[in-house]
């Protein structure tokens, strides 16, 4: 049903206060999967992912009365995921975890011990290389990469010049290559 609705029709329902709550399930039924797999790129540990998804659509909710149809709804809702999930990293860092290289391991742990992992190991190999570039390198390359979104939505998302998403995906791009070229030759 949520897919059969255009981002306006939505919008419509969601601005009616008889089927705010209604049109707003159909939001997260429409986004919910598309959402979840991007922060679970950033944050690869499936409970952890669960309550930053839960946390974006509180702050959806909050914020939906305000947003301008200038953007596509995804857009906006990829932004909010975007900034939760930088948020989500930043507190591990200065929670637990003291230090990028002790964040870097919890995710890949997660991502090693993860049921819901279902790639090969050339698949895991690239997942470790890309869990180990620094956080907003790794959003600009599992945009690119992953979500195959063009530089400027991804200026959209980010507030971040075409030109520096660029850079960061080639050296992002660079980095993972040595990785894996290293990886290669101590196996």
């Amino acid at each position: 049903m949520s897919e059969d609705l255009s981002d306006d029709e939505l919008l419509a329902l969601f601005a009616k206060e008889e089927s705010k709550h209604y049109a707003f399930n159909l939001i997260v039924r429409k986004y919910q999967r598309r959402l979840y797999s991007s922060v679970r790129r950033m944050i690869t540990d499936p409970d952890e992912t669960k309550d930053v998804l839960q946390n974006i659509f509180i702050k959806a909710w909050q914020g939906l009365d305000k947003f301008r149809a200038d953007a596509q709804l995804f857009s906006w809702l990829y932004r909010i995921a975007h900034n939760e999930s930088i948020t989500h990293l930043n507190k591990m860092k200065r929670g637990l975890f003291t230090s990028d290289a002790m964040v870097v391991d919890r995710l890949t742990t997660t991502l090693d011990s993860s049921e819901h992992f279902s790639g090969d190991l050339i698949q895991k190999k690239l997942q470790h290389a890309v869990m180990r570039l620094p956080t907003k390198q790794r959003a600009v390359f599992n945009m690119k990469y992953f979500e195959e979104m063009k530089y400027e939505e991804m200026s959209r998302v980010t507030g971040t010049s075409v030109g520096a998403l660029k850079a960061s995906y080639h050296i992002a791009t660079k980095k993972i290559e040595e990785w894996l070229t290293q990886a290669d030759q101590t196996n």
